[in-house]
């Protein structure tokens, strides 16, 4: 069956349910004439005719009787299947899928899914965590989170919240066993804490700017993990320094747990940003997500 033999079905069972051209073009939002050139298409593709017109009624014919038996239930699911797309178009309803770098679970996810949920009801939750880049549209998700700067070109990004701060930490017990670095030329005689990412295994270097040139140091480490707030634990245990960005510790700095060194060195990252295929027709969930995030980022750490 060639494939444009399905056109001007939907058009020809409006049309024999109502019996007439104008009242089913009114009903499908579509022109009189449209609707007949549809329906005619659809006769000399079947090669019979369906329906006898005349300028007082319209018909069917023996054969187009027989073909509407065969065709109304899947025009009329089609017309649901529709129904129900429009019905919840506006609405945030289905399941949102998302693919997150672990650094979004404390500073986005925890926080925020029990209000989101709360919010909109009808929004099933599927969160992913990932730190490495993801096709989320071979996947089936229907957005990942990454920091800015390592946005794809070809995805669409929502800022969220504002720049990442980096910092090393370290805790007081630590400091006062150690010393407290000054340079970065003293971290080679400390013991760091590495965060090394899950497929790979690679040690992510720790990122300083000095006099303006970007500086790489790849921690020699007794202590690797695969988390970045484990990290964090790892320096307040006072096992060495870490790596980190600022709001992941912020609980235990304002403790004083965990205190900064090396402040003039550390930089900041640009924003996270929520990255998605399409800017056109973004499904309601999807907005609401994002609507919800930037109306509550200042009760956030980012």
């Amino acid at each position: 069956m060639r494939l444009d033999q399905f056109s001007g079905i939907v058009a020809f069972v409006k049309v024999a349910q109502v019996k007439s051209f104008t009242r089913a073009a009114a009903e499908l939002g579509v022109a009189p004439a449209s609707l007949s050139e549809a329906v005619k298409g659809l006769e000399e593709r079947l090669g019979v005719r369906l329906l006898n017109r005349t300028t007082r009624s319209v018909g069917l014919t023996e054969a187009g009787a027989h073909y509407l038996d065969h065709v109304r239930p899947a025009a009329e699911e089609i017309w649901a299947a529709g129904a129900a797309l429009r019905e919840t178009r506006d609405r945030p309803a289905g399941t949102l899928r998302l693919s997150l770098p672990w650094i979004a679970a404390p500073l986005l996810i925890e926080p925020l899914m029990g209000p989101f949920m709360d919010a909109y009801p009808e929004v099933r939750l599927s969160v992913i965590f990932d730190d490495n880049f993801v096709d989320i549209a071979a996947q089936g998700f229907d957005a990942g989170l990454r920091i800015g700067e390592l946005l794809e070109k070809d995805m669409i990004g929502a800022r969220l919240g504002g720049p990442l701060q980096t910092v090393v930490l370290g805790s007081p017990d630590y400091l006062a066993r150690n010393g407290t670095p000054t340079r970065l030329a003293d971290l080679a005689a400390h013991r760091c804490i590495a965060f090394a990412f899950t497929r790979t295994r690679a040690i992510s270097p720790w990122e300083f700017v000095v006099d303006e040139r970007h500086i790489e140091f790849t921690p020699d480490a007794r202590l690797i993990v695969n988390t970045l707030p484990l990290c964090i634990t790892a320096a307040a245990q006072g096992l060495g320094l870490a790596f980190a960005v600022e709001g992941l510790a912020a609980p235990l700095l304002a403790s004083g747990a965990l205190v900064k060194v090396l402040e003039p060195f550390c930089p900041s990252y640009e924003p996270l940003h929520l990255y998605y295929p399409s800017r056109r027709l973004v499904p309601p969930k999807l907005r609401a997500f994002i609507d919800f995030v930037r109306a509550n980022a200042h009760n956030l750490r980012i």
